[in-house]
């Protein structure tokens, strides 16, 4: 008979690791949706399937004979597997911290369970091979529950890691269209999401990249030859840099605004940008031009109109950012240096962004339309957006404001229902609007339940063409589903707009 300490640390273990799961796996980590991490998935769900039989036979029965060595043998077989999870672990990605001590509590309780429930086996094994139910109370309850859920995300890791094969990116090589003469690239902010798809798109196209970041660890995984500074005092006065990319600045849409975080999101853009002005006024030869960072929320929340590039500045917080930023840029362009203010709208991509905190929830059919569902998103495909980087670079007649948006705006409804359907999955529970301003306040109000409709009038009249330029292109791609054909009006709006 199971004793009251085993049940106590097998509902230790199962709440540890159903922690692991959701908090690492799904939530921080996302690792089904991360190609290089297939084999670690395939592990997982193993194990997971592991061990939702032992759960659920624990739970109901006491196994004699035969049934009792094969539970015995699938035990000896998870501890094999996390062994190899372990040195796969290490081997393919960096562990957060605190998944590190969470695996180490996991190892250290199952051992012990192990060792108390073990000789309860052997002793079933000297029995008739039978399976004999029994009544567990709640404990065992609670076990065939645990074992149900285990074993549906062990099918879930299965399936993801199957579908790994279809979340191949292109070659990032692909991406240096049109800048086809060697370049001395000087990047900021090229460790976050959109950063590192661009400096892999550089380095293979055989640039000469140098980054400015002030974590060079986390520099360390991006694709090298690359030069790694922390400040521009390390560019001395006779380096040749051809270009700047400058995209640093504290993450909009990572904690609540503050007024300190306010005042950080302000002044991490107009420091930087300021640095570089200095860098410029110092270089014997100047770069040719800067690519500076900016977004749509210059625009302001709009609920009607479209924005071209000569659209005015809203009065909202995005708006006064963006405003002091591009502002700041334009002292560069004094100079004599071409300067490209790129509005940069909503980045789809399933490794950052807005995106990939939606695919979690939304795979799990919890996914639905914010507010209203009626604000409109002015959005664009990573690779498109590394893809226009380039070509801003390439075409000296590239100047000024340029929206960095795909052609064809889409509702925050028509968004949630496409990524449903590329994910095969419905999308019912909205999220209120009352709850969202309550939590999160003009943060909500401007990212979440505000939005505005922006064209990319200038990149499309100098002949740029998308990759991606409506949401089931870009979803497919980012989801790994076939792609379909765009459904009439797709994007909620009835207003014309531009075609590519």
């Amino acid at each position: 008979m199971i004793s009251q300490t085993i049940w106590t640390l097998l509902t230790i273990q199962i709440l540890m690791g159903g922690l692991d799961t959701l908090f690492h796996h799904e939530l921080t980590e996302r690792l089904a949706w991360r190609p290089e991490q297939a084999r670690e998935l395939r592990l997982h769900g193993v194990r997971n399937l592991i061990y939702a039989i032992v759960f659920a036979t624990l739970g109901l029965s006491e196994p004699g004979g035969c049934f009792a060595m094969i539970l015995i043998a699938l035990l000896v077989l998870e501890i094999i597997i996390t062994l190899v999870d372990f040195v796969e672990e290490d081997r393919s990605r960096r562990l957060p911290a605190t998944e590190r001590v969470l695996h180490s509590l996991l190892t250290l309780n199952y051992g012990i369970v192990l060792a108390l429930l073990v000789p309860v086996l052997v002793g079933w094994a000297e029995r008739p091979s039978e399976i004999v139910l029994v009544a567990n109370g709640w404990l065992g309850a609670f076990l065939v529950v645990a074992g149900l859920g285990v074993a549906g995300f062990g099918i879930r890791d299965l399936l993801a890691a199957a579908r790994c094969a279809r979340l191949i990116e292109t070659d990032p090589a692909s991406l240096n269209d049109g800048l086809d003469k060697r370049q001395s690239i000087l990047v900021t902010g090229g460790t976050g999401f959109v950063g590192k798809r661009l400096i892999a798109a550089l380095v293979s196209g055989g640039h000469d990249v140098t980054l400015l970041t002030r974590n060079p660890g986390q520099a360390l995984t991006l694709p090298m030859p690359l030069r790694i500074i922390t400040t521009l005092d390390q560019i001395g006065n006779e380096d040749r840099i051809d270009a700047i990319i400058n995209l640093a600045g504290e993450p909009i849409a990572n904690g609540l605004w503050t007024q300190t975080k306010r005042a950080l999101i302000l002044q991490s853009r107009i420091d930087v940008t300021a640095q570089i002005a200095r860098l410029c006024a110092r270089l014997t030869r100047p770069p040719t031009v800067l690519i500076n960072g900016s977004a749509t929320g210059y625009y302001g929340v709009r609920k009607d109109g479209v924005c071209d590039e000569g659209e005015v500045a809203g009065s909202d917080f995005c708006a006064t950012v963006c405003a002091a930023w591009e502002a700041e840029a334009e002292r560069i362009a004094a100079l004599g240096i071409r300067t490209v203010r790129l509005r940069i709208g909503l980045v789809l991509g399933r490794g950052g962004g807005m995106l990939a905190n939606l695919l979690v929830p939304f795979e799990l059919g919890l996914g639905g339309k914010i507010g209203s569902g009626n604000q409109v998103m002015s959005w664009i495909h990573r690779d498109d957006l590394v893809r226009l980087i380039v070509f801003c670079i390439a075409r000296t007649d590239m100047v000024g404001a340029v929206n960095a948006v795909a052609p064809n705006p889409a509702t925050n409804a028509a968004f949630t229902k496409t990524l449903a359907t590329s994910l095969h999955r419905l999308a019912f529970i909205p999220v209120p609007t009352a709850p969202l301003l309550w939590a999160a306040g003009d943060l909500a109000r401007e990212l979440l339940l505000g939005g505005q409709i922006v064209l990319p009038v200038k990149a499309v009249f100098h002949g740029f063409g998308f990759r991606y330029p409506n949401l089931e292109l870009a979803l497919s791609e980012c989801t790994g589903a076939p792609a379909t054909k765009p459904a009439a009006n797709h994007s909620g709006l009835r207003r014309a707009r531009l075609l590519t």
